[in-house]
């Protein structure tokens, strides 16, 4: 039949109506793309939204980060109050070693590492009090600023990164720690990722994202791969941030053990603390 079709329509027609069948079917699968594209960007930003507003999260990052090298961290933080935990421990490299920081009552805690405890007195903690800059006793000026944010930080607005980028792919359907989830990923430079804070209209939120490509800059990394995995509840589940830059391998996976169950932090004893802002009270032994 179309043989026959063809020995009716003039061979110039046949070619005409061919490549505006082409052209056609390009248009057609760019659109798709672009459509499928803007579709997973969107699932991923309102997984973000929802991830972000929760009184309390729970999770744990693993694998390696410049300069630590291989990590194992597990955080509990909560939003309303402020409380917050986050022990660190890096697996190799010379700081090989734990510790744990504390956010209770605006007042950052951390603890002391075995060779200071002597120098303290016996003492396991030090407090850096309610403020990012103070002095100390000795008339040192420090900030402490990042750490703070370290500790009580969401990390699964990282994942708005992702929904930020150009090429966001849904990869499928997969399993994330027993959940049903859906995986999305993309790659973006740190240039184009800050390019995109522009559309941000909260200023908290623009800054805090400016925050943490600044961390990114410092190491050196200037692209970013980046995955995501999306629960039923629309909620970040599990991400990857992989990178590399001057200072090494950028490669950590964040698991989000669970939203919205309480979140209990006490203050370390007065007895075992040592306040940097004030002069050191010998123990009683």
């Amino acid at each position: 039949m179309s043989l026959a079709v063809r020995a009716f329509v003039p061979p110039r027609v046949v070619g005409a109506g061919l490549a505006a069948l082409l052209l056609a079917g390009c248009g057609t699968g760019a659109g798709t793309e672009r459509s499928a594209a803007s579709a997973a960007a969107d699932a991923v930003a309102r997984a973000v939204e929802r991830s972000e507003d929760v009184t309390s999260l729970h999770y744990r990052v693993t694998g390696r980060f410049p300069q630590r090298g291989r990590i194992a961290d597990e955080a509990a933080v909560g939003t309303k109050p402020v409380a917050a935990r986050l022990r660190t421990a890096n697996l190799s490299g010379d700081e090989k070693g734990e510790s744990e920081l504390l956010l209770v009552g605006g007042v950052l805690y951390g603890s002391a590492s075995d060779d200071m405890v002597e120098e303290m007195g016996g003492r396991h903690w030090i407090s850096y009090g309610p403020k990012a800059e103070f002095t100390t006793h000795g008339g040192l000026r420090m900030d402490v600023g990042g750490l703070r944010d370290q500790v009580s930080r969401n990390p699964a607005r990282e994942a708005a990164f992702l929904a930020a980028a150009e090429d966001v792919k849904r990869i499928g359907s997969e399993k994330a720690d027993g959940a049903d989830t859906t995986h999305y990923a993309a790659t973006a430079t740190v240039d184009e990722l800050r390019a995109s804070l522009r559309k941000i209209d909260d200023k908290a939120t623009r800054q805090s994202r400016e925050n943490s490509l600044d961390q990114y800059e410092k190491l050196g990394v200037d692209e970013l791969t980046l995955d995501v995995w999306v629960d039923g509840t629309d909620r970040v589940r599990r991400l990857r941030t992989q990178g590399f830059g001057r200072h090494g391998q950028l490669d950590l996976t964040y698991t989000f053990l669970d939203y919205g169950k309480p979140v209990t932090v006490r203050a370390p004893r007065a007895d075992d603390t040592v306040d940097l802002r004030k002069p050191l009270k010998k123990s009683g032994s």
